[in-house]
């Protein structure tokens, strides 16, 4: 049996998870026996097997992780480029956010509050220039618009006509 990390909670079911540093996670409800969560964890060994691989596959060939030098140097970028780049649109588009803020969010690029208040990643400052507009302008969009409906896409094709061939740029 794979060795494992048990969490237990006020839950009630038992569910898996892999990490990112490839340690196997249980969670289970606070009452359930050893035995029951041993039986569980025997029942699924295939699965943890096939997603540890996975997950170490991934972690090899993925590139290494930035240090902190390297962070500070690119929220200090963010700090420098993004402002001019939210006025510039911000006026463009008539919009006015709340707040700004740089973060170093590795899963999201940007995001906008219910008080429209903008967060944007040190991480986008990777990315092409046209691909940083279109993360900022997307964010703009969500002061009027705060789903990803169709009037979303339209106010955001209005601005970025060519908006599907930058979020490739993102990838």
């Amino acid at each position: 049996m794979e060795s494992y990390e048990l969490i237990r909670s006020r839950r009630r079911t038992l569910a898996l998870e892999i990490t990112r540093d490839c340690r196997v996670l249980v969670r289970s409800p606070l009452g359930l026996s050893q035995a029951k969560i041993d039986a569980f964890v025997e029942s699924h060994a295939t699965w943890i097997q096939t997603h540890l691989e996975q997950q170490r596959q991934r972690t090899a060939s993925a590139p290494p992780l930035p240090t902190q030098a390297d962070i500070e140097a690119l929220k200090a970028k963010a700090r420098a480029v993004l402002p001019s780049k939210v006025a510039f649109w911000s006026e463009k588009m008539g919009l006015r956010p709340t707040g700004f803020k740089v973060t170093t969010a590795r899963r999201r690029y940007g995001s906008c509050s219910a008080r429209n208040s903008l967060c944007f990643s040190c991480f986008l400052m990777d990315c092409p220039e046209e691909a940083i507009d279109l993360v900022v302008v997307h964010e703009l969009c969500h002061i009027k618009e705060k789903n990803h409906g169709p009037r979303f896409y339209a106010l955001l094709g209005q601005y970025l006509p060519d908006y599907k061939e930058r979020k490739k740029l993102l990838k």
